[in-house]
């Protein structure tokens, strides 16, 4: 089984840049006028799951709360110092979330839609 978590998005460049600039994946495939799409695909390769983006002439209408979050577990202490100092470089600010494990054991920041992306050491 594999894993595909699709949204749709205004801007696939800049969603692009941050998700491979900042949080480390790489565009594994992208595609162009499918049925009126755009999209591109993130990951790292060798792994069953990716992002899909997708951007068409119909906006997106978000609904995240606090609780919806996206989470990237680390291998060490290393990689999310790595992904810190690319936040700070780029002017992205911590922020804080609803549950307190997350910043307990990591840090919280936005992605360019407005949701909520959790890079936390995995235990």
């Amino acid at each position: 089984m594999k894993l595909r978590i699709a949204r749709h998005t205004t801007d696939l460049n800049q969603i692009v840049q941050f998700y491979s600039d900042i949080i480390g994946l790489e565009v594994i495939g992208k595609f162009k006028d499918h049925g009126n799409y755009n999209g591109v695909y993130l990951g790292l390769p060798g792994l069953d799951w990716h992002l899909e983006f997708t951007t068409s002439d119909i906006l997106p209408n978000h609904f995240a709360d606090e609780d919806d979050l996206l989470v990237f577990y680390l291998k060490n202490i290393t990689e999310l110092n790595v992904i810190k100092e690319k936040c700070r470089i780029n002017n992205i600010k911590n922020i804080s979330g609803r549950n307190p494990y997350w910043s307990q054991n990591g840090f919280i920041i936005n992605d360019p839609d407005g949701y909520k992306i959790v890079i936390a050491i995995s235990i």
